[in-house]
């Protein structure tokens, strides 16, 4: 469907259009300028949407192409332009909340009551009320009766009735109401542009001066697909794409969960937000700025101030119910008591302003407090369903766990050799390699004392161990499988130490020497200091079941489930079965909240009615989730669930104190007990005090 518009002027730098898709109530002037601005020769672009006004300042003349492009243009395509954003800040509105009705309205109440001439009271009302009746006009034509229907007809009854002060008055309530909500809206979007922020300002690009091949720094806003960008030792790498040159480790943690930094080679894929812990890269920028994977993460808050849960569309269906409830009785009472004061009093005390101003400003107010202290809520659903969930699913490592390997226990199969020294020659070894384990061994060698062993060329396997040689015996470290089934080291004179090292919940390193077990190393993912304070905490929240899901050994899995209070465990699992389980329990009626961190969560994140992602979550696990913690603490997962339940009790009070104090005010004014004065101040005041408790918002 073709829109209409109109060629208002032209001039050959300039072009002025009536555009009327700008009459569609939820676009956005931002998001359409914005879109408009990347046409090719269009140098900017003003947008008035009262006035459906669209200006060109163009280069040339490009009218043929701008009237093609406005005449097929639709919402969802505008929409959909969105998508490719790190966060829409295009589509944030600018504009700061604007006083002015505040104070003509307020103007024309105080001036009022200076003049004793009738027509000029009128004249001076009537100006000031002239907006909100043009506004409810429009909406009765096009949406039927509505709040703003009722309160416009409220304010030309008192015109008529040349009450003055109670058109005024009701005139002044309504734009205040308007302007503190306006108000909280525009805070609450500030969030948006804080973390629309670049994580990395500034970036070293090789670029030929004079001839000459030479690192210039530059924004990363400027960077561009097949810039050759230069990162070293401690720096951030600002973009996706491949190593030309170079080689080292990077700690890449935030995005893919590994606990270790990664060594990289020539052709290696780099991810952005990842750090250079060692090394120096010539990288081939294959994504920049909004399309790389550390601004895609961020993605997934664009809609969340404004989307709408179903607490928020019933309050929604309900005032719109209400509405011709009150015409009705404004009827009713005019055809028994002939009096149009009664019935301008009875338009007065509807209930759609508070319901629909205090609640979505309630969801609004919680999300950006909880952004602001690192838990990024993707919207009104997510808090709604949070707060209704009675069972939390945990994926053991990386949540309930600290995520990162700890050697906890070194034992010496050779009266030959001090446990010590087993573990100095496994560091020695190992101390070339980043990988959780390596890592693990060299901080507990460092922490008694390490002393080096030398050792000749290390050979790496993947998936399996290292092989070297010390003193012309070999050495050779790694898995069970790797050792006794490779390696063929026989494991039977020393199977009942393994045996409970593995049943005491302990991941084994087994190391050979000159052809014989000569020991193993224990390690384990230690528990989080807090997971079991925060497991009493949900529980006390209302949550009845508590769950993990892990793939360790049913007799590991238990000792760590009795340990901190877990009433469910789920053992010896393969990551596609995480899904299936949240499936099962939704399937049983049960509400369920996941909270996970590594790729293969992504599936059981969105199944889930909440998915929860941890701060060192990978990229997908975030992607997917309904919240993300910015912080790596088990207890923001307890914060998140508190500020849940106390928001959604903060919208029922409001909810009920709506209806009960509104019903009151309607009777009185149906009764003829309360002038539309005292009616407007009594409406009025109560949708403004609910609007400033919601903006308070909770306490945490």
């Amino acid at each position: 469907m073709k829109n209409n518009f109109i060629k208002v002027h032209q001039t050959s730098t300039r072009v002025r259009y009536k555009y009327f898709l700008l009459k569609e109530k939820f676009i956005d002037e931002s998001i359409l300028k914005n879109h408009l601005k990347k046409i090719d020769y269009v140098i900017d672009v003003r947008i008035n949407k009262k006035a459906f006004s669209v200006i060109f300042e163009i280069e040339k003349d490009i009218t043929e192409k701008l009237e093609e492009i406005l005449s097929k243009l639709t919402l969802d395509e505008l929409l959909s332009n969105c998508e490719n954003e790190a966060v829409c800040v295009s589509c944030v509105s600018d504009e700061e909340p604007s006083i002015k009705g505040m104070i003509n309205a307020s103007s024309a109440l105080i001036s009022e009551r200076f003049v004793s001439n009738n027509m000029l009271k009128a004249g001076i009302t009537t100006t000031a009320s002239i907006p909100l009746l043009i506004d409810g006009s429009k909406e009765l034509l096009s949406e039927g009766l509505t709040s703003k229907v009722l309160e416009s007809a409220a304010v030309a009854i008192s015109i008529y009735r040349k009450d003055y002060l109670a058109a005024n008055s009701t005139n002044v309530m309504l734009e205040l109401g308007e302007y503190i909500e306006e108000t909280t809206v525009h805070k609450s979007d500030d969030l948006l542009k804080e973390l629309a922020k670049p994580n990395v300002e500034e970036a070293w690009v090789e670029k030929v001066v004079d001839g000459k091949t030479t690192e210039i720094l530059i924004k990363s806003s400027e960077l561009k697909v097949g810039d050759i960008v230069v990162v070293g030792i401690g720096n951030t790498i600002p973009v996706d794409g491949h190593i030309l040159e170079g080689t080292g480790s990077v700690n890449q943690v935030s995005m893919t969960g590994e606990a270790e930094p990664i060594v990289k080679y020539r052709g290696d894929r780099v991810i952005s937000g990842t750090i250079v812990e060692e090394g120096r890269f010539r990288i081939w920028a294959e994504h920049v700025g909004a399309d790389t994977a550390t601004q895609r993460i961020r993605h997934y808050i664009e809609n969340s101030l404004n989307e709408k849960s179903s607490v928020q569309l019933k309050a929604n269906k309900l005032a719109n119910k209400l509405v011709p409830v009150t015409l009705g009785l404004a009827g009713v009472s005019y055809i028994f008591a002939k009096d149009f004061e009664r019935v301008a009093s009875i338009l007065q005390a509807d209930y759609s302003c508070a319901l629909k101003l205090a609640t979505p400003v309630a969801f609004k107010t919680t999300i950006s407090k909880a952004g602001h202290n690192g838990i990024m809520i993707k919207g009104a659903k997510s808090i709604e369903a949070l707060s209704n969930a009675d069972t939390f699913v945990f994926d053991k490592t990386g949540t309930l766990t600290c995520g990162e390997l700890e050697v906890i226990s070194v034992e010496s199969y050779s009266n030959d050799w001090t446990e010590e020294e087993v573990l100095n020659l496994t560091a020695s070894t190992e101390e070339h390699y980043f990988h959780p384990v390596a890592e693990a061994v060299v901080k507990a060698a460092k922490d008694r004392g390490f002393v080096h062993m030398h050792h000749e060329e290390v050979e790496f396997i993947v998936a399996h161990g290292v092989k070297t040689e010390v003193k012309g015996k070999s050495v050779v470290i790694g898995s069970r499988h790797f050792v006794e089934d490779d390696e063929k080291i026989d494991f039977s004179e020393h199977k009942e130490k393994i045996n409970n090292s593995l049943k005491n919940g302990k991941t084994l390193l087994y190391i050979g020497y000159d052809g014989k077990l000569l020991g193993t190393i224990g390690l384990s993912d230690e528990l989080r200091e807090n997971t079991k304070e925060s497991i009493t905490k949900l529980k006390s929240l209302g949550v009845k079941n508590i769950i993990m899901l892990t793939g360790d050994t049913k007799e590991k899995a238990k000792l760590i489930a009795d340990e901190i209070g877990i009433d469910e465990v789920r053992a010896e699992l393969l990551p596609q079965d995480k899904a299936k389980i949240v499936k099962e329990l939704m399937g049983e009626g049960k509400k369920v909240a996941f909270i996970g961190d590594g790729i293969n969560d992504a599936p059981a994140l969105i199944s889930a009615h909440v998915g929860i992602s941890m701060s060192r979550g990978a990229d997908i696990a975030k992607a997917t989730a309904d919240i993300s913690l910015l912080k790596d603490d088990i207890a923001y997962v307890v914060e998140a669930k508190e500020y849940a339940n106390k928001t959604m009790n903060l919208i029922n009070n409001n909810f009920n104190a709506t209806v009960g104090i509104n019903s009151c005010i309607l009777a009185g004014a149906t009764f003829g007990l309360f002038s539309p004065i005292v009616t407007a101040v009594l409406h009025n005041g109560t949708t403004i005090g609910l609007l400033l408790n919601s903006i308070r918002g909770v306490k945490q």
